[in-house]
């Protein structure tokens, strides 16, 4: 008895003496990049140019679109530019990971494309591109349906988030995707945590999007090139994206 006595009291003092967790940690975002994986990378964004990237169907760079403190920022003005500023990468990509930290307006909506196809019979990169949600979760009405098909890191419409691991409005995300036709997987990760998982191609594929939707003449071509641009959302409100990755899967 003595010694279960002691064994508790030891015990106690342990937990009290481990160290508490710094508030100015709890949005931090974890540095995925290192010496020894960095060489695996492409940057697609360079953190001063918008070289590599243009407008949505057209052959310049979005005017609606600026670099501040090294994050590409969309700011709408619907009276100088209208709407429809989607951005696309330059070039194609088929198996990938992409690696970028999204950081979303009070508010906000936006999100991240893959797939995307530009051509005039295309008004939007929705209509090829499946998305990855980029929300404030905290605030806008979409976060609060359920299934959550529409909150932060979700497939959008199609595959709801595991869990809600996003950070507020004002503060940076990352997240990771990861699209390999080769063995049908699709991830999503949130913040260092894997949020949803799906097929991308196949039968598999179009039992997901069947009854969403994307199922209807307007998306007769979504989610069906297994090649296409990286995308980022114009949807009426700021956010803004930074250290743009990506490493292609042989």
């Amino acid at each position: 008895m003595k010694n279960i006595i002691l064994l508790t009291g030891f015990f106690i003092l342990a937990c009290q003496n481990q160290p508490k967790k710094k508030i100015t940690d709890e949005y931090s975002v974890k540095p995925e990049f290192n010496e020894s994986n960095s060489a695996n990378w492409i940057n697609l964004f360079d953190g001063t140019t918008f070289k590599g990237w243009h407008q949505f169907n057209k052959t310049e760079m979005s005017p609606a679109w600026s670099i501040e403190e090294g994050a590409m920022m969309f700011k709408p003005d619907g009276e100088k530019y209208g709407g429809g500023h989607n951005i696309v990468t330059d070039n194609e990509y088929t198996n990938f990971e992409l690696s970028l930290e999204w950081k979303i307006s009070e508010g906000g909506n936006s999100g991240i494309f893959w797939g995307v196809k530009e051509d005039p019979k295309y008004f939007e990169a929705y209509q090829t591109g499946p998305e990855v949600q980029v929300l404030d979760n905290e605030r806008h009405p979409d976060a609060k349906a359920n299934p959550k098909y529409h909150q932060a890191g979700a497939l959008y419409d199609l595959v709801q988030p595991s869990q809600d691991v996003c950070n507020p409005a004002g503060t940076w995300n990352h997240v990771v995707l990861m699209i390999n036709h080769i063995s049908n997987k699709g991830s999503i990760k949130l913040n260092d945590t894997e949020i949803a998982t799906f097929p991308v191609n196949g039968e598999p594929w179009k039992e997901l999007v069947s009854g969403s939707k994307f199922d209807n003449e307007t998306f007769v071509d979504f989610g069906k090139f297994k090649t296409g641009r990286i995308g980022l959302q114009d949807h009426g409100d700021v956010v803004s994206y930074r250290n743009i990755k990506i490493r292609e899967i042989e």
